[in-house]
């Protein structure tokens, strides 16, 4: 007796074959193959993206740098400097601040510094007595009182700094700039300057002060010196104050009317910070700018991805009907000229990303601020970057996945 095996129904058709599917690594494989064929195209290309990129990530950085530093600047220097300055009266006339203004501001309860400066008019300061006198170099003299300097927050980079002693006598301390002009680098009993008909011996060069640049251009000569020597007449062109942080605002409030009583629309009171701060946004409008140039950029970069896989596409059509002929999909083929686009738009926004931060931390450097890129820039390069490469590669790669594998083939 012999058994018989019955099949079930459709069990002799041939069972239809599945393509394999592609692994992720697999996938950067293949699009990595496709740029190492053509090296200096993919490189010029993903150049146009690192430019841009870096053009980027460099503007945001040296802003931020900058920012940094004012914010070092500021935190050393302090935000509760306020001046007083003589403002014009009704007919337009210069103001003139009181000879006492000085110690009354003083009496404001949270005040914790007073200082003065008194302008000297027409006298410039010469290095030699044989200099014409319209060779001015835009410098001139100050008289100031003894704790003006750490009120404006003021260092001496050589020196000394006045005294009760040398602030009687024919004295001067130099600003950075007015130093600078003079062709003077250090001080000494043999160091002297021409001043008015008289030789002033040069006790000190001051470092550039932020919080007060028009003393940098000055000559500073003590009160009772200028006085004395200089026809000083005791009223003074500005006043430093220095109050308790929480109530600048309260002070900043009353200074005028306490300055001058009679005549308080006649003041101007100031917080040099919020000059420092003015100029920060000015630089920020041109980060704006640059940042709209390196957008251009970028766009640019993406253009020229775009470009080089349309060319891919023409150029290797024996290859993607070869590769159709032996089983490979639409999908495939489509995935794989995206990986290229996408793996030559990383490659460029890494680059950029390299060479914005170098940028970012040389200029830096070369200015003494703290180098600073923010991680949102950079995050924000490589995700560009990737958006670019997807939508740069997206028609080419659809091109390439619809050529059909006999046309392909036959192409010259």
């Amino acid at each position: 007796m012999t058994a018989t095996t019955t099949r079930p129904p459709g069990a002799d058709r041939p069972e239809r074959l599945r393509p394999a599917r592609m692994h992720p690594r697999d996938v950067l494989r293949v699009g990595g193959v496709g740029l190492r064929t053509r090296p200096l195209r993919a490189f010029l290309s993903a150049l146009g993206i690192a430019i841009g990129i870096a053009a980027m990530i460099s503007v945001v950085g040296i802003s931020s740098s900058s920012r940094a530093d004012l914010d070092r600047t500021l935190a050393a220097l302090g935000t509760n400097l306020l001046t007083v300055a003589p403002g014009s009266t009704l007919f337009g006339a210069d103001a003139q601040l009181p000879t006492e203004s000085v110690a009354m501001i003083s009496r404001i309860g949270p005040v914790q510094q007073v200082a003065a400066v008194a302008q000297l008019p027409d006298t410039p300061v010469y290095r030699s007595d044989r200099i014409p006198p319209a060779q001015t170099g835009g410098l001139g003299t100050q008289a100031v009182t003894l704790d003006v300097l750490d009120t404006v927050g003021g260092t001496v980079a050589h020196g000394t700094w006045l005294n009760d002693a040398t602030a009687q006598y024919p004295a001067t301390v130099l600003g950075a700039v007015a130093a600078e002009r003079l062709g003077l680098g250090a001080a000494g009993p043999d160091i002297q300057v021409y001043i008015d008909g008289r030789w002033f011996t040069v006790i000190g060069i001051l470092r550039p002060v932020p919080l007060a640049p028009e003393l940098d251009s000055a000559a500073l000569v003590g009160w009772p010196a200028a006085t004395t020597h200089l026809g000083l007449d005791g009223h003074p062109t500005r006043i430093y104050t220095r109050s308790a942080e929480e109530h600048v605002e309260a002070v900043r409030g009353v200074l005028a009317a306490t300055a001058n009583p009679e005549q308080a629309n006649e003041i101007q009171v100031s917080r040099p910070s919020d000059a420092l701060a003015a100029r920060q946004a000015t630089d920020e409008a041109f980060t704006g700018l640059l940042l709209g140039l390196g957008a251009v950029a970028l766009l640019v970069g993406g253009v020229g991805v775009a470009n080089t896989m349309v060319i891919s596409v023409l150029e290797r059509r024996a290859e993607i009907g070869l590769r159709r002929a032996l089983g490979a999909t639409r999908g495939q083929v489509r995935t794989q000229f995206l990986a290229e686009s996408l793996l030559l738009s990383a490659l460029g926004g890494l680059g950029g990303v390299l060479l914005g931060v170098l940028v970012t931390a040389g200029y830096a450097l070369s200015q003494g601020w703290p180098t600073v890129v923010p991680l949102w820039v950079m995050a924000g390069g490589i995700g560009a970057t990737i958006v670019i490469g997807a939508v740069a590669g997206l028609y080419p790669a659809i091109r390439a996945s619809r050529l059909s594998p006999t046309e392909a083939l036959a192409a010259p």
